[in-house]
């Protein structure tokens, strides 16, 4: 009797695959709750946010690659576009107070490394283009919640050079027929983080004794969404989204930044006369929501982690494993929720 052939396992680039959202996805992909027959590159230039110890739990993993590099390489993106099925694009400059300081990078590596990548995808035909945006992209909004449709409004050079890659990214399925598929993802918090953003900030300076800095008066509304859930709703877009649709990603938890410090004093055993109150920043976002209904409707998408519990678990995490953030903390800089 002759055995059917085993068929290849589906190839999987993933920029940025060694920071925070990034490496989740990747160890959620080899993890034992993982496809099957999935091999993962991940392509990194490892920036200070970058962490090859993020990838740790799936190093020995046969199935995953790592390629030292950068986005804006074309001809290293394009050897690998050429032997991969599908792309799923994390790698970004991400953090606003830096695109706010020096927005030139955030053009390069958000705009031009996106247009690379897509030229790379194009070439080669690749069959699935996965791209991760932010809610940023939306402006802020006094009520109710974005929906896809909405027209785009950024308000900070990082959002804005997301807002470019995002429309770049959709023409090149409108222009080209390329499957992309954009996901817009509300604030996320979970292990890995680095300590710059404000969960991971507010928790590692805490921990250690030190003060928090709050913007203004602390009344800026964010919702935030646990990385598991994030992820998992990445790899639906992946597996069964549609071509050329955007698709909203939100964690159903709103809160204040107040509200959130609140959280992070009593979960590390602090008080207020732990917070400083600093200038609010520029062009700071009063409140960002989107509305998620449609994954939901599409893609059975929810999102399963409890907030009260992803925290704590989230806080412990780092409470556990300071050798990990310990190295990143003299050179953090001091910013509050994006």
């Amino acid at each position: 009797m002759t055995l059917p052939a085993q068929q290849p396992p589906t190839r999987v680039l993933v920029t940025g695959g060694a920071g925070f959202i990034g490496s989740h996805y990747v160890r959620t992909l080899l993890g034992p709750t993982g496809p099957d027959h999935v091999a993962v590159t991940v392509l990194d230039r490892l920036t200070y946010a970058g962490n090859r110890a993020n990838l740790a739990p799936v190093a020995d993993h046969p199935a995953l690659a790592f390629v030292h590099g950068d986005i804006r390489d074309a001809d290293l993106v394009d050897h690998l576009a050429a032997d991969h099925d599908d792309v799923v694009h994390f790698a970004a400059e991400s953090h606003v107070d830096r695109s706010i300081t020096g927005a030139a990078e955030f053009v390069r590596t958000n705009v031009l490394g996106t247009q690379v990548l897509l030229d790379a995808a194009l070439r080669h035909r690749v069959r699935t283009f996965v791209h991760i945006s932010t809610d940023e992209v939306y402006g802020s909004i006094p009520a109710g919640s974005w929906t896809e449709s909405e027209p785009l409004a950024p308000n900070s050079p990082y959002a804005a050079s997301k807002a470019s890659a995002d429309l770049l990214a959709l023409a090149y399925h409108r222009t080209h027929g390329l499957d992309v598929r954009v996901t817009r993802c509300s604030n996320n918090y979970g292990p890995y983080q680095y300590p710059e953003k404000v969960i991971p900030l507010f928790t590692t300076r805490l921990l250690t004794g030190g003060a928090v800095p709050l913007y203004g008066d602390g009344s800026h509304v964010r919702d935030w969404l646990h990385v598991d859930d994030h992820v998992r709703a990445v790899e639906a877009v992946r597996l069964r989204g549609r071509a050329g649709e955007v698709y909203n990603i939100g964690g159903g938890t709103e809160l204040t930044n107040r509200e959130l410090t609140a959280l992070l004093l009593e979960a590390c055993g602090a008080d207020w006369s732990h917070v400083t109150h600093v200038e609010d920043r520029k062009g700071h976002d009063r409140r960002y929501s989107v509305d998620w209904t449609k994954i939901r409707d599409e893609l059975d998408y929810r999102p399963g982690t409890d907030f009260t519990k992803g925290l704590a678990e989230t806080v412990a995490w780092y409470r556990q494993n300071r050798d990990w953030w310990g190295p990143l903390l003299p050179g953090t800089r001091v910013v509050a929720a994006r």
